[in-house]
């Protein structure tokens, strides 16, 4: 470990010196590159200069243990000093982990009504709440690009962007089937019901990933604006769906004003749905990424059970359960998050190992 993290502060320096020679700073490209490389080695660098430091204290503390004024003091302070040294060590090697490229990218959100009709699409709505409500108290923004609404309330679909420091890190494992249990408004009987809202997260890509995308392939459709866009959004034929024909993938962007904005902001969607689908098949070929992660990503996959009654939430995929389901149908995800990162960081320490 130690070898590793001496040749990343190596690392750090030289890139650190090559920001300030002028071939680089009058590259704005070379610039936000490295600059972003540094950016990400700078925790693990600060950390181990941290536990350096440390390492020296300790030796020192030994050595004034022999002394025959210092020695008691000494004494005293190292197991304080040993304790700290085996909580650095395992704080540096989760941060030797390698890191997700995505994880520092905003999340494209879906979110549809799946079995249950009428009380699908309200549940969909309720965990559309829940992820902008808990967006809402980190900071980030949200911004919906499709929606349709339900019969009854919620949507049928609704699909959005979410944008903030490090979101997708904290959302990529929201992905998969989520169930409630409760007694829907629309049951007379007062009878508990089991229904199912998916839930798709993606990265979104920005211009430095290239995705071929050949316009014969594509079939765009425009027609009158259905969502909530503000004034004015539904009195032109504004809206765009774009269908990729090789893979039948659908993209349709209706809340912006312009028909030109939609379709900037469907290919946007597009192109990242794309390259996940392309990354997804590459590590179902490498097989162990796959078992290694937490839960599959897929939408058919049971990860959660929201259940009214006992006012309990159960993460299936890690054996997770809190109490506390009317907080985090407000938006308090952080506890089930953090459990899930947790689990996550394990189980790659014990690949790594």
């Amino acid at each position: 470990m130690i070898e590793r993290l001496e040749a990343i502060e190596e690392k750090y320096e030289e890139l650190e010196k090559e920001l300030t020679t002028p071939e680089v700073l009058n590259d704005f490209k070379r610039t936000k590159d490295i600059s972003k490389k540094i950016s990400d080695m700078e925790e693990v660098v600060t950390t181990f200069k941290k536990y350096k430091k440390l390492l020296q204290d300790i030796e020192d503390t030994r050595e004034m243990m022999s002394d025959s004024e210092l020695g008691d003091m000494a004494k005293e302070e190292l197991p304080g000093l040993e304790e700290e040294k085996g909580k650095l060590e395992k704080e540096l090697e989760v941060l030797l982990i390698p890191k997700d490229p995505n994880d520092d990218k905003n999340v494209i959100v879906e979110i549809r009504g799946a079995a249950g009709g009428d009380e699908a699409n309200i549940f969909a709505g309720d965990l559309y709440r829940m992820y902008t409500r808990y967006a809402e108290k980190q900071g980030y923004t949200c911004q919906v690009y499709n929606a349709v609404e339900g019969t009854a309330g919620g949507f049928s679909q609704i699909e959005f962007i979410i944008k903030g420091q490090n979101i997708y890190s904290k959302l990529k494992y929201e992905s998969g089937s989520h169930r409630v249990q409760r007694v829907p408004v629309t049951e007379s009987n007062g009878r508990i019901q089991t229904s199912t809202a998916t839930v798709l997260v993606i990265p979104e890509e920005d211009d430095s990933i290239d995705i071929d995308i050949n316009p014969n392939d594509l079939r765009i459709d425009i027609f009158r604006s259905s969502g909530c866009g503000g004034q004015g959004v539904n009195t032109t034929d504004s809206a765009v769906r774009i269908t990729h024909l090789p893979t039948n993938t659908v993209v349709t962007c209706q809340n912006e004003r312009s028909q030109i904005q939609n379709k900037e902001q469907a290919m946007k969607v597009l192109k990242a749905r794309l390259y996940e689908q392309m990354r997804e098949k590459q590590e179902e070929e490498m097989g162990s990424v796959r078992r290694s992660k937490i839960g599959s990503g897929d939408r058919a996959e049971k990860i959660r059970t929201y259940n009214y009654p006992q006012n309990r939430v159960t993460d299936h995929r890690i054996g997770y359960t809190t109490k506390n389901l009317d907080r985090v149908m407000d938006g308090d995800l952080s506890d089930i998050i953090d459990a899930l990162i947790q689990e996550d960081q394990k189980r790659k320490l014990e690949e790594q190992e």
